[in-house]
């Protein structure tokens, strides 16, 4: 009896679970269906500039400083950190949810002023700004009512993917008008104007990416009236703050102008570039609230979100830059060395103008002294920008946006020479 059950339980297994059931995991077939996904825009083009072989290659893509020699820069603040870090005996423990208290602290301070309301201001740390963008993204699909988020035309293209991977309606608003290489403020207003009231409002806190171009203070202030009138939030994305005009305070005006409005706003902060700390991963995202029990209510939603998604953020960028921001001669170092970098950027700016002028060009390229930060939005057509990587091997994105940071004395003359010859005769304001 016992016999027959086993050769009937086998049989109903058997049946169960047909061999060819199992053969659906197979090695051999089980990600066949898969296809190859495309290249990232800007890593893709970093990639193929590190395949080429050609020795006048020029790398103005990726955006990530680089010194008078083109090499990384890591600043001496930073390095002196590290010291007194390593002296301290720092340990490798894991940090909180939210990260470590102080530098959230320091980092707030540093965007929003000495004096911020620290006490009503919600604020984590986060995988540099795009960790900051993605927390914040799937906070506001989660618990803001509006669930359209504009974005400019043009942005830094992984906005796009970020804001609509956290399940948000992500559309655009009109920023600049390439037939002018100016910003459209026309256009702008009238988008967000046309947009649902209560809805999210991507905006660039300084050093607008791609195209260098911001608001003026009266354009500023026509856009906040408006913002307001139209009850939308804001998500301020601050990437550069200090390195666009080598001064942090004046870079960190619109976002504070906004705070003294008392206009909802989250801000995604970054220290990829105005402290060097590109590997490190090191940002905050913050959520201005009405009051401290405000606070405590979004801090707990926010550590919500973070703990399945990476547990708690990377140690090391957060303690340089608390260390910097909490030593008085550091803090002043740190300064003058984010004023060095943005004044050499500001100057291989006018004098790649200069050299195109030099070398034959009779186009208007003031828009590209006016712009700020570590980008030039040429105005350069697709066609011009692949015709100068394949004939120049001088790779860029094909917006036209070039980064002024790749330039330096070895290789101005030559880019400025080949961006006469692939625009020679064309126009550069009608795309």
């Amino acid at each position: 009896m016992f016999s027959a059950l086993v050769l009937l339980s086998s049989a109903l297994l058997v049946t169960a679970f047909p061999v060819e059931a199992a053969s659906k995991t197979s090695i051999d077939t089980i990600w066949n269906g898969v296809e190859m996904g495309p290249p990232d825009a800007i890593l893709g083009i970093a990639q193929n500039f590190r395949a080429s072989t050609d020795e006048r290659k020029v790398n103005v893509c990726v955006g990530a400083y680089r010194d008078e020699t083109g090499q990384p820069w890591v600043l001496p603040s930073v390095r002196a950190a590290e010291g007194k870090m390593i002296e301290n005996n720092e340990n490798k423990e894991y940090l909180p949810i939210d990260g470590d208290a102080a530098f959230v602290e320091k980092a707030l301070k540093f965007a929003y002023g000495a004096d911020a309301p620290l006490e009503r201001i919600a604020g984590v740390q986060t995988l540099s700004g795009t960790g900051a963008c993605r927390i914040g993204g799937k906070f506001l699909a989660e618990f803001f009512s509006g669930n359209k988020i504009y974005l400019p035309v043009p942005t830094w293209g992984n906005h796009h993917k970020i804001f609509g991977e956290c399940g948000l309606d992500v559309q655009t608003y009109r920023y600049y008008d390439r037939s002018t290489n100016r910003l459209d403020l026309d256009g702008m207003l009238a988008d967000i104007k046309d947009a649902p009231d209560g809805s999210i409002i991507l905006l660039h806190a300084c050093a607008h990416n791609p195209t260098g171009c911001d608001p003026n203070s009266s354009q500023w202030r026509a856009l906040m009236d408006l913002i307001k009138e139209k009850g939308h939030l804001i998500f301020f994305d601050s990437a550069y703050q200090g390195f666009a005009s080598g001064d942090a305070e004046a870079d960190a005006q619109a976002l504070r102008n906004v705070m003294k409005e008392g206009l909802p706003m989250l801000l995604a902060q970054s220290f990829a570039k105005n402290f060097g700390l590109y590997g490190e991963r090191c940002g905050t995202l913050s959520v201005v609230c009405k009051d401290a029990e405000t606070k405590d209510i979004l801090m707990s939603q926010l550590k919500n979100i973070i703990r399945p998604m990476y547990s708690s953020p990377p140690k090391h960028g957060s303690s340089i830059v608390k260390t910097v921001l909490s030593d008085d001669a550091l803090t002043g170092q740190y300064y003058k060395e984010c004023t060095q970098m943005a004044d050499r950027i500001q100057s291989m700016r006018t004098r790649l103008v200069e050299a195109i002028k030099e070398a034959g060009s009779t186009h208007d390229w003031s828009h590209v002294t006016e712009q700020i930060g570590m980008f030039a939005y040429t105005g350069m057509s697709a066609e011009m920008c692949d015709q100068l990587t394949d004939e120049y091997a001088i790779y860029l994105t094909r917006d036209g946006r070039i980064s002024i940071a790749g330039l330096n004395d070895n290789n101005l003359k030559y880019v400025a020479e080949a961006v006469h010859a692939v625009t020679d005769g064309k126009s550069i304001t009608s795309n």
